[in-house]
């Protein structure tokens, strides 16, 4: 397989547009609305107006059409400012929009995807339970038929952008005892009746990204609202895991940048003993360790992408960046954090949002040790 990483022309200028944005109008204001718990709606307009927010998608779906290395390179320059926006790029492209795109309707994706790849609002995916985690195939809420509707009962928990979504992508089974053949997926409307939406506040990181719990009681969803077929929905949930797992990975990537150039630039400044703080050779040690850091997660990011590009199925690539970048994110954040000293816990430098946010990187789509199972099952030849 031959791999090319060079930066073509359109990706240059679709760089420089997504830096400016992310410098001019985002950096401003990140601190507030990161101490607020607010995702800043406002913003994520004006970022689709420039384009960013369709990704992969289509154009004749609202989309953006880019191929998977530049939409890469988007999240990354993205999540060099901030990962809560990086991340609402990438919702077309990943968990929400992909699902749709495979499996839906034309008429659930012009009511559904068109409006998401256009930025016309944020879509909330529900997959996770209190009980269940990881092992979807476990999930206990429920959806009975009930002649051209389903009544949905159940809760999900620590579901992103529940507060200001536009619509729902959850699911639930119509028979336990099926496991996960009985899964099977729905798209929902906030407004509707039986539907709870409850944030959680004071999180230690992704404070900007909404997150929280969604209540379903005797919710009633017409049939023509489920997305794909009854039992489907395991097979739904899991389509799109590679592009979400590059999406987390390139966001990794960005943040990892962001706390090497800030470490950089601190080392040079900061004076101890009389010489900069950069002279000392457990902080270049620090230093040297980030950059090869990033220099490998990006690679895997950029391998996954490649592959996915040249329509290579990547399921090993994708749990590899994943787990690989936000790993390694949180390792520097960590020294990142020692460099800056006190001043990295004070509000008056950004290092601290970066260590709060990194943590979250290691469990979201798939914790970093469910993905050492799958990178060993797949190399074994067990899945």
């Amino acid at each position: 397989m031959t791999m090319d990483f060079s930066i073509t022309d359109d990706q240059v200028a679709i760089l420089d547009t997504t830096k400016r944005f992310a410098t001019q109008r985002i950096r401003p204001k990140v601190r507030e609305y990161d101490r607020d718990e607010r995702f800043p709606l406002d913003l994520y307009a004006e970022m689709a107006s420039l384009g960013l927010t369709g990704g992969v998608i289509p154009e004749e779906y609202g989309g953006a059409g880019m191929d998977h290395q530049t939409y890469a390179l988007v999240i990354m320059q993205l999540a060099e400012v901030c990962q809560a926006m990086a991340g609402a790029a990438s919702w077309a492209s990943g968990v929400g929009g992909v699902s749709v795109l495979r499996f839906g309707t034309e008429e659930q994706k012009q009511k559904y995807l068109v409006p998401l790849a256009r930025g016309e609002g944020p879509v909330a995916f529900a997959l996770t339970e209190t009980h269940t985690g990881s092992d979807v195939a476990s999930m206990r809420a429920r959806a009975v038929r009930d002649g051209d509707h389903y009544i949905l009962n159940g809760n999900k928990v620590w579901i992103s952008m529940i507060g200001s979504c536009r619509w729902i992508l959850t699911f639930a089974t119509l028979d336990p005892s099926l496991g996960r053949k009985g899964i099977t997926a729905f798209l929902l409307e906030p407004d509707w009746p039986g539907i709870e939406r409850n944030m959680f506040k004071n999180k230690v990181g992704f404070r900007p990204m909404e997150t929280g719990e969604l209540v379903l009681q005797d919710v009633r969803v017409p049939v023509v609202n489920r997305l794909g077929a009854e039992g489907e929905g395991f097979r739904i949930a899991m389509s799109s895991v590679e592009n979400g797992r590059l999406g987390v990975a390139a966001r990794a990537v960005g943040m990892i940048k962001a706390c090497l150039d800030m470490s950089i630039a601190y080392a040079q400044t900061r004076t101890t003993f009389g010489e900069p703080l950069g002279r000392r050779q457990l902080v270049q040690s620090k230093i040297t360790d980030m950059k090869v850091a990033y220099e490998t997660a990006r690679l895997l990011v950029m391998q996954t992408a490649c592959k996915k590009d040249q329509g290579d199925r990547a399921r090993l690539d994708a749990s590899m960046a994943k787990m690989y970048a936000s790993d390694a994110l949180m390792r520097v954040a960590e020294d990142a954090m020692q460099i800056h000293g006190a001043y990295g816990c004070s509000d008056e430098y950004e290092i601290g949002r970066y260590w709060r946010d990194a943590k979250f990187m290691q469990t979201i789509e798939g914790a970093n040790e469910i993905h050492r199972t799958l990178i060993a099952e797949y190399l074994l030849g067990y899945r």
